[in-house]
């Protein structure tokens, strides 16, 4: 009795152990569909994570441009899309709040351009899959995620910087959340012909300064779990997505680069 007493000890104590260290289980899906050209189904449980980089330490505040369309410059919202009294009550600070605003869209279309973002996760965390989750759409249809990835990380081609559910970033960038972040952006449009696409849209993002999407073809439109639809327009607006978190953005501008 006493061997089998000390037995189970041990099975306990190795059981417990096991439990203690168990890891969590990866973000992601393993039943999605393969993404077009790769190894990899959509937010693929398996996909690498980016590895981690650290970003430069100057200040993110670039001057736009004197040829730049400035979105942005921390005094008002007029540029965008959206109610006149949330866009108000968001404003705050030289920034403005997502959340309070609601999802902003440009009342002016762009096609190829260059785009400057700056933006700013809560530094309360919230669940992985939705702390800082926002992001910046092309067209309001090809989304740079951006989400609190220095602390936490969704599936790879979720995470801030990812060309959202097809391409991760080439390595993680991120600051500490509270801390300002910035993409500049490079986009050629896709042509269209009849409605339909005979040349894909490319992207070049930097991340805080360093590169993380080098001239990428874009596959297509955003989809959650699924292959990106076919795209059918050469330009569209550029739209802020709110997604029930409090980020900030502050600093927008963009250059036409079709004239």
């Amino acid at each position: 009795m006493k061997t089998i007493a000390s037995f189970s000890l041990v099975v306990f104590v190795l059981f417990g152990v096991t439990n203690l260290f168990a890891v969590e289980e990866a973000p992601g899906y393993t039943d999605t569909p393969l993404i077009p050209g790769t190894q990899w189904k959509v937010h693929d449980q398996a996909r690498p994570q980016p590895p981690k980089v650290a970003p430069g330490t100057g200040d993110l505040g670039q001057t736009p441009p004197s040829d730049a369309v400035v979105l942005f410059d921390g005094t008002n919202l007029d540029r965008w899309k959206g109610d006149e009294a949330k866009k108000r009550a968001g404003l705050k600070d030289g920034a403005f709040d997502i959340l309070a605003t609601d999802q902003l869209a440009t009342i002016d279309d762009f096609g190829d351009c260059q785009l400057h973002v700056e933006w700013k996760t809560p530094t309360e965390p919230q669940d992985r899959m939705n702390w800082g989750n926002s992001g910046v759409l092309i067209f309001g249809c090809i989304e740079i995620q951006v989400i609190e990835s220095h602390d936490s990380f969704i599936y790879a081609d979720g995470n801030a910087g990812s060309i959202y559910g097809q391409y991760p970033p080439l390595v993680n960038p991120a600051r500490k959340p509270g801390q300002w972040q910035s993409f500049d952006i490079v986009f050629t449009a896709p042509k269209i012909e009849n409605g339909r696409q005979i040349q894909p849209a490319n992207l070049t993002v930097f991340y805080n300064g360093v590169l993380v999407q080098n001239h990428r073809e874009v596959l297509g439109k955003v989809a959650h779990r699924d292959v990106p639809a076919p795209m059918d327009m050469e330009k569209g607006p550029i739209v802020l997505q709110q997604h029930g978190s409090a980020v900030q953005y502050r600093n927008i501008w963009v250059r036409p680069l079709d004239k």
